[in-house]
């Protein structure tokens, strides 16, 4: 038996940097080929969930759904670029980061990817995949030397902090959405998936792997990603293009404190951004990892300027269910625009609202509504669409010579389809009904102030123009 002398230390200052106390430090813990191998997994795990998050915001009806799907798919992707990091400090290149696994780990997160339900989905995310990831990352911390080891167990820690989140809002999820009957259809592939971690060994692969056949189920027959946008029963006349947003921001009759109801429209409308960029990067294959990482930082960036609308439009009172908050830019670019012809339409939007007609426009009329909540918003919706031109100048522009033909062939993209949109109406699929002055009425009244007569009066055309989506003044 080995005997340690205790260690007093110094004035009762922390050892070891704080990290641990000697005694854990002198655990041997895992082997740098043991400590790679589970995070190796870890980084499969984060991945193929961020995948799939992204992979079903755009189909998913559900708006609280398609926003969390935004942001833990943006954590998700911040973990993988974190632990390829680690994986690469570690003796490791070649890296060999896109072998899978784990043929069971690849089925379990197969069969997830394909449930063919909302309630399946959110079952199989929340009570399978993100725990059965929380606790490898909870053994990782059990089983290495906390001092050897520091940077891996940092990166645990930081993950679970915010896996802790996740499954906060997973719990809620499941309690919302599965009901018994939905419960008792799934428990047989709920049981499958257990199966396929069993013959994993665990997410980690750091226990005996139990043997017996997993047969597929719902993966059985090869995913399809499905494109068209969907919302629920709470958005009324997706199809409606009747309020020229633009067009009533940049008239100058108007007094800031109407236009700042109309940027918290323009700012929950921007749902369809995150539907439309999921299809971008879930259709975009070979790109390296950076390019997934910022591209999925700027979905849920989009995703969170829906929710700072819904923030400012509950802010005043108001119902945002009698609003027509339409669907059809992103299903329009993703029914008949290739990957890059999207972001083409995209950056070209981003470069537009660089101009002094843009960002910074919305942010005065924040500031002059005084408003302090709206100045804030549009502050920061300023700050994130600069980060976004720059995500579109490193990963967009690159494709073309030069940035005008990278501006062209995004102008010429977005006009072939903007002949289209005056056609849900010829298909009977809305009246196109102008539900501004409605909501106007409400806002004064929670204002306290008479509606001014001449706001009332605006009613734009049915027919769409350019000015809508459109920058007013085109990017240099």
């Amino acid at each position: 038996m080995e005997h340690h002398t205790t260690y007093q230390s110094y004035r009762g200052l922390p050892s070891l940097a704080g990290v641990c106390s000697f005694e854990d430090a002198m655990r041997p813990g895992l082997s740098v080929d043991a400590c790679v191998t589970r995070l190796k997994r870890y980084h499969y795990a984060f991945k193929r969930l961020h995948q799939m998050l992204t992979a079903r915001i755009t189909a998913e009806p559900i708006y609280e759904l398609k926003m969390g799907w935004s942001l833990q798919a943006h954590i998700c992707a911040e973990y993988v670029a974190a632990l390829r990091k680690r994986v690469a400090e570690m003796r490791e290149p070649p890296l060999h980061l896109d072998i899978v696994p784990d043929t069971f780990l690849e089925i379990f997160f197969d069969e997830i990817r394909a449930a063919p339900s909302t309630e399946a989905l959110v079952l199989g995310l929340y009570e399978k995949a993100f725990p059965a990831l929380q606790a490898a990352l909870q053994r990782h911390l059990e089983d290495t030397n906390p001092l050897v080891d520091q940077p891996s167990v940092r990166l645990c820690r930081l993950a679970l902090f915010e896996l802790n989140d996740i499954l906060a809002f997973g719990t809620q999820a499941v309690q919302g959405l599965v009901d018994e009957p939905a419960r008792t259809a799934a428990q047989e592939w709920l049981g499958l998936l257990d199966n396929c971690l069993l013959a994993a060994g665990g997410l980690d692969g750091a226990e005996e792997p139990a043997t017996g056949a997993v047969q597929r189920r719902f993966s059985a027959q090869p995913y399809v990603y499905d494109g068209r946008p969907r919302r629920d029963e709470r958005f009324q006349d997706p199809y409606n293009m009747g309020v020229n947003a633009e067009a009533f921001l940049y008239d100058e009759h108007f007094a800031p404190q109407a236009k700042v109801l109309m940027m918290f429209f323009k700012r929950m409308r921007e749902i369809d951004v995150p539907e439309m960029m999921a299809s971008i990067i879930t259709e975009t294959s070979g790109k390296p990892w950076e390019y997934y990482q910022e591209m999925s930082r700027q979905v849920w960036d989009e995703a969170r300027h829906a929710l700072m609308g819904e923030v400012g439009l509950v802010s005043l009172g108001l119902d945002w269910r009698k609003i027509a908050f339409n669907f059809t830019w992103s299903l329009t670019l993703n029914t008949e625009l290739t990957p890059l012809e999207r972001h083409g339409v995209l950056y070209y939007i981003e470069r537009g609202l660089m101009s002094n007609t843009g960002k910074r426009f919305e942010w005065e009329v924040g500031v002059a509504s005084h408003d302090p909540l709206a100045a804030t918003f549009q502050d920061y919706d300023w700050a994130d669409e600069v980060l976004h031109a720059h995500i579109g100048r490193a990963w967009y522009v690159p494709e073309f010579a030069n940035l005008q033909e990278a501006l062209a062939y995004g102008d010429h993209a977005w006009s072939r389809v903007m002949s289209n949109w005056q056609t849900w109406r010829d298909q009977g699929l809305t009246q196109h009904r102008n539900w501004w002055p409605e909501l106007y009425r409400d806002a004064c009244v929670r204002w306290g102030i008479e509606p001014d007569k001449e706001v009332l009066a605006f009613s734009e055309t049915y027919e769409e123009t350019r000015a809508d989506r459109k920058p007013i003044v085109a990017p240099s």
